[in-house]
């Protein structure tokens, strides 16, 4: 199993904001939930490290598949609170929410050097600047060679016995494979990217704009989809079968997830809805398979001249629990897109309406797109 830890804790003081960093909005979403996006990709189980008193809210933000607890005063005690809840990982990822950008792809890379025998891995780019020792009176001292030099970025992986072991005790650092060296482990360095920038001030968040804006005009859209069970039908879900599970009553394999996308992509787009592009008046649709209504909605946005920036969607329901399949069903959904990136949270609404009361399951989507 692999584990990740994001440390959320920052206070936003050298931001300028009156909130912690990690829910300053980049485009259409936090700092946070880019974040999220690309790591539950790759992982199986991750757990967020928040502010003090700003629990709750994270916890309504990510989900309840998400684990959230309280950081600690410093990064390094952040870290060993969320090590702190971690059971059964062989690896563990530690991200910044900060470093909002960094890509799924490179979080894979982490975890595939890891697979392949290392124990600490970091990514990292090369320093590019000249570099120079000044002394005190403000002078040059001397010239630094920078060949060897690189910019340290996360996620950093490690395996959990290691990531485990260097925060026995108070040590604290400003990344984990400093601690890792410290104790006299070997880093491996792989290349990073530089959409893995750390947001620090204003001028680092329009930096980051500039990698999620392609030049085109930003649209959004929100996309809802509901269905009750229906005894008899097999259960279709995020482009998944679940075959241990009670369907629902839909004129197609009334996969709530994979509909909600749809309505998102269109209502982004200006292109009708689910219903005028493939409702009960288009008979050739009838029963047909969400991820079939994903790849046709991609045709039609693509084809107007549109292009998928990210999607997200959110599950509602008591059943299935999705966090078991969450990798591979945004795997699914986002193959059916042409590759786009997909984020998949899950929720329930503790006993209340249609879904609370077991009777059926409900998904919410919304779609970034630009033209």
């Amino acid at each position: 199993m692999i584990a990740a830890i994001i440390a959320a804790g920052g206070s936003g003081e050298r931001f300028g904001a009156p909130i912690p960093k990690a829910l300053v909005h980049l485009g259409d979403r936090t700092l946070l939930e880019h974040a999220l996006s690309a790591l539950s990709a790759v992982v199986d189980e991750i757990v967020v490290t928040a502010p003090a008193g700003f629990e709750e809210q994270i916890r309504a933000m990510v989900g309840e598949e998400i684990t959230v607890v309280t950081g600690g005063a410093t990064r390094s005690g952040s870290v060993r609170a969320g090590l702190a809840v971690i059971k059964g990982a062989e690896f563990v990822l530690v991200h910044d929410a900060a470093r909002a950008l960094a890509s799924r792809e490179l979080a894979a890379r982490v975890v595939a050097s890891l697979k392949s025998g290392d124990v600490a891995v970091v990514p990292a780019l090369p320093v590019i600047d000249t570099l120079q020792s000044v002394g005190a009176d403000g002078y040059v001292v001397t010239a630094v060679d920078r060949s060897s030099l690189r910019r340290i970025q996360t996620p950093q992986g490690f395996t959990f016995s290691v990531l485990n072991e260097i925060h026995q005790g108070a040590h604290d650092a400003t990344d984990d494979s400093t601690l890792a060296l410290n104790a006299g482990y070997k880093v491996r360095v792989i290349a990073g990217e530089e959409r893995a920038l750390k947001i620090t001030t204003q001028s680092d968040l329009a930096t980051a704009l500039s990698f999620i804006n392609t030049g085109g005009a930003f649209s959004t859209g929100v996309g809802i989809d509901a269905h009750a069970f229906g005894e008899g039908r097999e259960l279709w879900l995020a482009g998944l079968h679940w075959p241990d599970e009670v369907g629902v009553e839909g004129h197609s394999d009334g996969d709530v997830a994979s509909h909600a996308i749809c309505d998102a992509l269109f209502a982004a787009t200006g292109l009708g809805d689910l219903g005028s592009n493939f409702g009960i008046s288009r008979p050739e649709y009838a029963g047909v398979s969400g991820l079939t209504l994903l790849k046709e909605t991609y045709l039609l946005i693509t084809s107007a001249g549109y292009s998928i920036s990210h999607v997200s969607v959110q599950i509602i329901g008591n059943r299935p629990r999705i966090g078991s399949r969450r990798a591979e069903a945004i795997a699914t959904l986002s193959q059916a897109l042409g590759g786009a990136e997909v984020a998949i949270l899950a929720t329930t609404t503790d006993g209340m309406g249609l879904t609370g009361e077991g009777k059926g399951i409900a998904a919410i989507a919304s779609a970034l797109v630009t033209k």
